[in-house]
C-alpha cells in the first residue's frame, strides 16, 4: 500500500481516486464496513482506493487539551486498512490553518486538485471544513459541480455489538475500564498498544520474570491497571506484524516497590531473547486481576507464578 504525509507528497501518477475520509481510529467493525464499501466502489470503477486520515487528532487542535486516547497508531492503522484492500493512505497534518478551511475550499483544493477524486465514500454523519459546516449533502452538491460522486452510508444497525452501537468512544471506554472482551468484539480483534521496548529497572529479570517494557506514544489508549493475558507482536522494518508470542502483561506503577511511573510490561512465555529497541505491539486478550501491592517479594512472586498459569489457561496453552 502506498502511504504519504501531506498533500505535497501525493504521487503524481495516482490517477483519479475513490476516497474515504476520517480518523478511522481503531479501524473497528463499523469502520471496516465503510472501508469495505469504498474498496468495493473502487474495484467497480477500476480506480485506486485512497483513505485520507489526520494527525494529530482534530480534537486536540480545535479544543486543545481534549485529545482522546488513541486506539491505533498510524503504522497500525496503515497495516489494518491495507489488509482491507485500501491501495493508498494519505495522512493530512491537522493544523489550525487546516481547521479553518471552508468546506468548499477543502473540496476543491484537497479532493479535486490534489487527490483527483472520482468518488467519495463516507458515513452519513460525515462533516468537514471550518466548524464542521460541510455535510454529506453539501459534498454531493459540490460533487455534481466538480464531477465526482458521493456515497453517504447509513451507520445505524450496521455495526451493533450486543445492541451497543460501535464507536471509537465506546471502545475507549471499554479499554479504560479494562473490559477487553467488549472492546475486542467491537474492534473485531484484541485491543493492541504499540511502542518501543526500552530498558526499565530490570526488577523482573532479578525475580526470574524478565519483561519487555513497552513505551508507547503520548495519548495511547492503555488499558486500566492490572494483569492481563495476551500476546506480544514483533514487527518488521516496515512496521508490519511479524511474530506473536503469548505473554502475561502488567499495566501499572509497580505498587509493591512504590513505583510512580505507569508502565506496560510483557513477560513472554517460553521465550528467551533480547527485544531492546524493537518496535512491538502488545495485544490484550483478558484482564486477569487488578493491580495491587503485595506484602513482600515472596508474595509477589507467588502471584506472578499464578498470573502465568492463568495466562496459559486463558490462551489455551499447554502447562
Amino acid at each position: 500500500m502506498l502511504r504519504w504525509r501531506g498533500l505535497e507528497a501525493t504521487p503524481g501518477d495516482l490517477g483519479r481516486t475513490v476516497v474515504t475520509i476520517g480518523m478511522y481510529d481503531g479501524v473497528h467493525r463499523g469502520h471496516q464496513q465503510l472501508i469495505g464499501a469504498a474498496v468495493g466502489r473502487a474495484r467497480d470503477m477500476r480506480r485506486p482506493c485512497l483513505l485520507v486520515t489526520f494527525d494529530p487528532h482534530p480534537a486536540e487542535v480545535v479544543r486543545p487539551g481534549s485529545h482522546p486516547a488513541i486506539l491505533t497508531s498510524l503504522d497500525r492503522k496503515a497495516e489494518l486498512v491495507a489488509g482491507l484492500g485500501v491501495d493508498a493512505m494519505c495522512v493530512l497534518p491537522f493544523t489550525q490553518e487546516f481547521s479553518r478551511l471552508p468546506p468548499e475550499t477543502f473540496t476543491h483544493s484537497v479532493l479535486v486538485e490534489q487527490l483527483h477524486v472520482a468518488h467519495v465514500v463516507v458515513g452519513q454523519n460525515f462533516t468537514y471544513g471550518f466548524k464542521a459546516a460541510g455535510t454529506v449533502e453539501s459534498l454531493a452538491v459540490e460533487g455534481r459541480r466538480f464531477g465526482f460522486g458521493v456515497d453517504g452510508l447509513p451507520l445505524t444497525g450496521l455495526s451493533d455489538v450486543d445492541d451497543v452501537s460501535v464507536s471509537s468512544t465506546y471502545i475507549r471506554a471499554c479499554v479504560a475500564a479494562g473490559d477487553m472482551d467488549p472492546a475486542a468484539a467491537a474492534l473485531g480483534r484484541p485491543h493492541r498498544v504499540d511502542g518501543v521496548v526500552v530498558r526499565g529497572d530490570r526488577r523482573g529479570r532479578q525475580l526470574g520474570y524478565p519483561t519487555a517494557n513497552v513505551e508507547s506514544a503520548p495519548y495511547t489508549a492503555v488499558p486500566a491497571d492490572g494483569v492481563y493475558a495476551g500476546h506480544l507482536v514483533t514487527k518488521d522494518v516496515d512496521g508490519a506484524s511479524r511474530e506473536r508470542y503469548p505473554a502475561a502483561i502488567s499495566v501499572g506503577t509497580n505498587p509493591t516497590f512504590q513505583g510512580s511511573r505507569r508502565t506496560v510490561e510483557a513477560y513472554l512465555l517460553d521465550w528467551e531473547g533480547d527485544l531492546y529497541g524493537e518496535h512491538v505491539g502488545v495485544e490484550f486478550v483478558a484482564r486477569l486481576r487488578p493491580m495491587r501491592a503485595f506484602a513482600g517479594v515472596d508474595e509477589l512472586m507467588a502471584a506472578m507464578a499464578q498470573d502465568v498459569a492463568n495466562t496459559r489457561t486463558m490462551l489455551h496453552l499447554p502447562g
